[in-house]
C-alpha cells in the first residue's frame, strides 16, 4: 500500500543488491537506517535506471539522503505475528557532503538582515492582532 511522498535521510546498513524480473527488469535494493539512537530500518528499492550509477556506488556506513513513495507491508513470520515492513521507491537519492556549498547561506544572517529591515510596526499595529 502506497501511503505518500517522503523524504527520508539515513545511513546505509546494508549495501545494494541488484536483481532482475522475469522481464529482465533491474531491481536495485538496499536497506537504510533513518533512527538517530536506536536502529530504526526502511527498505529502498529502485527501479529507476537513472539512479543505477549512484546505487551501485554505495557503501555501508555512508549517509545519504533518499527522496520517494513510502509503501507499507504487512508479512506473516513464521510464529504465526504479523511485521509491518517499510519501503521507499526511490525517485532521487543524493549523498550528503561534510560541508554545505559556499553559496548557500544558512544561520543567522538570514535573520539579523530581516530583522534589520523589519517593517512589521508599519503592517499590523498591535491593537490587530486578534491573540
Amino acid at each position: 500500500m502506497s501511503i505518500a511522498k517522503a523524504v527520508v535521510t539515513g545511513t546505509v546498513y546494508r549495501t545494494p543488491e541488484k536483481r532482475f524480473t522475469q522481464n529482465n527488469v533491474a531491481v536495485s535494493a538496499f536497506v537504510l537506517n533513518i533512527g538517530e539512537r536506536e536502529e530504526t530500518l526502511i527498505r529502498v528499492l529502485s527501479k529507476r535506471n537513472a539512479l543505477d550509477e549512484i546505487v551501485s556506488s554505495l557503501s555501508k556506513g555512508e549517509r545519504i539522503l533518499v527522496e520517494g513513495r513510502l509503501q507499507t507491508a504487512s508479512v506473516k513470520m513464521d510464529d504465526g505475528s504479523e511485521k509491518r515492513i517499510y519501503e521507499i521507491d526511490a525517485n532521487a537519492i543524493e549523498r550528503f557532503g561534510d560541508e554545505a556549498p559556499a553559496n548557500q547561506k544558512f544561520g543567522t544572517e538570514e535573520i539579523v538582515k530581516f530583522e534589520s529591515d523589519d517593517m512589521s510596526n508599519e503592517l499590523i499595529n498591535e491593537d490587530e492582532i486578534p491573540f
